[in-house]
């Protein structure tokens, strides 16, 4: 079977859907069939180029950068065009070639103009404007008041919705995200992560708890509502250190404001690490922390430290609380009162904290497995493929 990956992002750049991508694709490129050949002779298209990454080392076919004809000739040669997120040009030239077209949705382009559910001027969560159809307040959010760019990206919402509504499948890692979006031929298959990992050794600090938050350094993250709690925590002369790891275009501005609330002396950017020390970093942490306002569909960075054993407190956001289930505690989205009390509810009480990340870790291990993941993207393209030649 033929599989065209098509995902705007790809290694060597970082991120979720990046991330996700890599690991699908190349799971899928290990699974063989009865014969012992590969199932899916897989190509992967991509407008990310290439730096100094060698394509050479995957087992599957990249194109970088296509022009119209190459991606237009790449799609009419596959049988099945996966979609990394609402991109309209291959959704178009899949749909008018009659490819099997399945989008697996990465944020909430198909409902959101700005395609992360957050009123920007003003950094709180959208309660669905668009579904709901006040399209007025859609074109007044945007953080630079662009009212071209902003009825733009409102009439190519109506688009992406229309072209997602005539895919044969719209893939959802969360059931939450599911109920949002409310796209016919709808299926569920949660992200996964390798769960192979060196048992989880007690760490035991030797000076004050380490917060620990990671994330690129953007609104959506919610780092502000952080380091407000931190404020409220350091007011009540408790001692930690907070630790954040990422970067991102807003990180100047968000160490203006730790040292605006006298936090320069518990808070500490130290930019990406890199994976190899990763998880050395993390591992002397007393919690992780996600904060996050919106532009999460399952929780990448939620995931991978809840396999690390490690109790987390992460905003309510419907994603975090499925994937979260009872092994964390949440707190109300940009509530940092609410946020620092449950920090110090893991900081107070140790062994609920042990109890936490044993469950949390346990959690990933039995329901999210990466295993999982790709058999349920086989199992979706072998239904499509029968479906369409029965």
């Amino acid at each position: 079977m033929k599989l065209l990956f098509y995902s705007h992002y790809f290694t060597p750049s970082v991120g979720g859907v990046e991330t996700i991508v890599l690991s699908l694709a190349l799971g899928l490129s290990e699974l063989r069939a009865r014969q012992g050949l590969a199932e899916f002779d897989l190509t992967l298209v991509t407008a990310t180029p290439a730096e100094d990454f060698d394509d050479r080392t995957l087992p599957f076919h990249v194109l970088r950068q296509p022009s119209f004809r190459q991606l237009f000739r790449a799609i009419r040669s596959s049988d099945i065009v996966h979609v990394a997120g609402p991109a309209i040009s291959p959704l178009v030239l899949g749909l008018l070639t009659n490819r099997l077209v399945a989008v697996e949705h990465h944020g909430f382009q198909a409902i959101c103009p700005t395609g992360q559910l957050l009123i920007e001027p003003r950094n709180i969560p959208c309660p669905g404007h668009f579904m709901a159809g006040r399209h007025c307040e859609c074109l007044r959010c945007r953080s630079d008041n662009n009212w071209r760019t902003s009825g733009k990206l409102w009439l190519l919402t109506f688009v992406r919705r229309f072209l997602c509504s005539h895919a044969a499948a719209n893939i959802m890692p969360t059931e939450w995200l599911n109920g949002l979006v409310s796209l016919p031929n709808a299926v569920s298959a949660p992200h996964g992560i390798e769960t192979i990992t060196l048992p989880i050794e007690p760490f035991s600090p030797s000076g004050p708890p380490l917060i620990l938050f990671q994330g690129r350094l953007v609104t959506t993250k919610g780092l502000p509502v952080l380091l407000e709690a931190a404020k409220i925590l350091r007011s009540g002369h408790r001692e930690f250190q907070l630790l954040v790891i990422g970067d991102g275009p807003e990180r100047s501005a968000l160490q203006d404001l730790a040292e605006k609330l006298e936090l320069s002396s518990c808070v500490r950017f130290v930019g990406r690490i890199s994976a190899a020390d990763l998880d050395s970093v993390i591992a002397q942490a007393s919690l992780i922390v996600l904060p996050s306002l919106g532009g999460e569909v399952f929780g990448l960075v939620l995931a991978e430290n809840m396999l690390r054993g490690l109790p987390i407190i992460a905003s309510d956001l419907g994603c975090f609380v499925e994937v979260l289930g009872d092994t964390g505690l949440t707190f109300r989205l940009g509530d940092a009162i609410d946020l620092a009390s449950k920090i110090a509810r893991i900081l107070d009480d140790s062994a609920f904290a042990s109890r936490l990340g044993g469950r949390a870790r346990q959690r990933m291990i039995d329901y999210y497995p990466r295993g999982n993941m790709i058999e349920a993207h086989a199992r979706l393209y072998r239904k499509m493929y029968v479906a369409a030649h029965s």
